[in-house]
């Protein structure tokens, strides 16, 4: 006896004003009776405080009340029978209603380490007090709705940085204070989420060989608990550009796929704000380094050169707003 939501797109990404469809696949070996078969969707904002970026809050505080995103149950079925073998009932739910557009606010979905955003559609077969009821969940993925994007501009721009020793705030090795270096780039500052973060990045003088060239993208995540806002930082994925002393003038590509649900639209709300950052990291080759090859990276090394640059997600479309923080 088994019960199972399949929903009617096989990458079950769907947008507020849009229609959840699909069917209730039942298989059972012989007809049982049932009291109604209910179909809910539930969205939410989960927030979760850890020591880590709260210390004592924690300890007081420690989960945050979800925030309700939106609650819907419809009766797919009066009370009756489901037959033996394999039984599929057909279903569809309006995500957003029509007028309620202000009321309702869809956020993408999101999985984070302090903060997800999560949709759930759940079956309930209800068989009375004697019968175990039955039940299936399964996730589904809200994107932004195509009328809602802004219009991507003609010419992206472009942001344009630059590091060298004198960037830096933490110390260095003297080797590298005393060969001295200099690198150079530019990112696009738009572009869609489904689509790589692009740019170029070259070395234009150094005097101690490279190691590696690194981007490591970031999410932000606040939470406002109580009168204090709990913020920590994680890293969510490395892309590696270069290994090896590269070429002095050569323009190195930078293409960085972004993780769909691990990253998502920049948020701004009054509990909680969700934000992302890229760091571009340059490890020099050292006797420090071989000791030690692996390392934080939110934390600056002495053979190590590191730029930092906030950028902002809007819906779709992937704004990126810099804020120069030479570390």
């Amino acid at each position: 006896m088994s019960l199972e939501i399949k929903l009617s797109r096989s990458h079950r990404i769907y947008r507020p004003n849009e229609a959840l469809e699909g069917k209730i696949v039942a298989k059972i070996s012989s007809s049982v009776s049932h009291q109604g078969i209910r179909l809910t969707i539930n969205g939410s904002v989960n927030l979760q405080v850890r020591g880590g970026s709260a210390g004592l809050i924690e300890s007081v505080y420690g989960v945050v009340k979800p925030i309700p995103i939106v609650k819907k149950t419809i009766v797919v079925q009066p009370s009756g029978k489901i037959g033996s073998g394999v039984t599929e009932i057909p279903f569809s739910i309006i995500l957003k209603d029509k007028g309620k557009e202000d009321q309702e606010k869809f956020y993408e979905t999101f999985h984070g380490g302090n903060i997800s955003v999560q949709y759930l559609v759940t079956v309930d077969v209800a068989r009375g007090y004697l019968h175990k009821s039955l039940s299936a969940a399964l996730e589904f993925i809200i994107e932004s709705e195509k009328d809602s994007l802004p219009e991507k501009p003609i010419s992206p721009e472009t942001i344009l940085f630059y590091i060298t020793q004198d960037t830096q705030r933490h110390t260095l090795l003297p080797e590298l204070k005393s060969g001295g270096f200099r690198i150079s780039g530019r990112v696009c500052s738009q572009c869609s989420v489904l689509d790589p973060l692009t740019g170029e990045l070259t070395i234009e003088a150094s005097g101690t060989p490279i190691q590696s060239i690194d981007i490591h993208l970031f999410r932000v995540e606040s939470i406002l608990v109580g009168d204090h806002v709990a913020t920590e930082a994680s890293i969510v994925q490395t892309t590696q550009i270069a290994d090896g002393d590269v070429c002095r003038g050569l323009a190195l590509p930078i293409y960085v796929i972004l993780p769909r649900l691990l990253t998502c639209p920049t948020i701004y709300a009054g509990p909680f704000s969700i934000e992302f950052k890229i760091t571009i990291v340059i490890t020099f080759q050292s006797e420090q380094t071989k000791a030690q090859k692996k390392f934080d990276p939110k934390y600056p090394q002495p053979w190590v050169s590191k730029h930092i640059k906030l950028f902002v997600i809007y819906t779709i479309l992937l704004s990126l707003k810099y804020l120069m923080m030479g570390i």
